[in-house]
């Protein structure tokens, strides 16, 4: 996983978490703008969220932000 991802799951789970409670869940789409501007970043957040980990579509950002730190 390459610093530029790792740094941005971290800050949005953090975020999540601080807005909506601990208990908040997300996708990996959570991670970027609606609009596609970073395709190869998204491909890299897809293959760590499905293939490397098996996450379902939902996943609690707490659990998310466990496994990238």
């Amino acid at each position: 996983m390459t610093e530029a991802l790792k740094e941005k799951i971290i800050k949005v789970c953090k975020q999540k978490m601080q807005q909506k409670g601990d208990n908040v869940g997300l996708s990996f789409y959570a991670f970027f703008a609606n609009k596609n501007d970073n395709p190869e970043l998204l491909m890299e957040a897809a293959t760590w969220w499905i293939q490397t980990h098996k996450l379902d579509h939902f996943e609690k950002a707490k659990k998310v932000l466990y496994l990238v730190l």
